[in-house]
């Protein structure tokens, strides 16, 4: 069975657009020390889920659906970043407090909860053109998710034609 261009490009982006997005949370929390918030945890958990859907089009029949089911978990996880940056700009409050990091150095569980990091989901720890990392999850998954149902709809409409 042929796959169309749309479909292809559709399912490249449903599998990169969130490993990469992903890899950079990663790079920036062990790479740059810009330890994630709980909000940012909420977003990394549609990204996961959108890479395995997107890995399932490969193997398991209508293809299609399970593109689409990643977009919607791209597009889930991009509006809790559109949320978590709200809520580091001050337009409206958080669900939650903070989240901390608990090392794991050998030191008991209390000493280590005692003296870890408060990591405060209302303050955005750093920004690009005055948009935090929440933010740009918000701009970048909404913007893909749309662009794969999309190439979605122009895959299925040629091959009915």
């Amino acid at each position: 069975m042929t796959v169309s261009p749309s479909f292809r490009l559709a399912r490249q982006l449903a599998l990169g657009i969130p490993a990469l997005l992903l890899g950079g949370a990663y790079i920036s929390e062990y790479g740059f020390g810009l330890h994630p918030c709980e909000m940012c945890w909420w977003q990394r958990w549609p990204h996961f889920a959108a890479i395995a859907l997107a890995l399932l089009s490969f193997r398991l029949p209508r293809r299609e659906l399970w593109v689409a089911l990643a977009a919607v978990a791209i597009l889930i996880s991009g509006a809790i970043g559109g949320f978590h940056a709200g809520v580091e700009y001050g337009w409206w409050d958080g669900l939650t407090g903070c989240a901390t990091i608990v090392p794991q150095d050998g030191v008991s569980a209390l000493d280590s909860i005692m003296n870890a990091p408060m990591i405060r989901c209302d303050e955005a720890p750093w920004s690009l053109l005055g948009i935090s990392l929440a933010g740009w999850n918000f701009l970048v998954s909404t913007a893909a998710a749309l662009a794969i149902l999309i190439l979605l709809s122009r895959s299925t409409t040629h091959a009915q034609a």
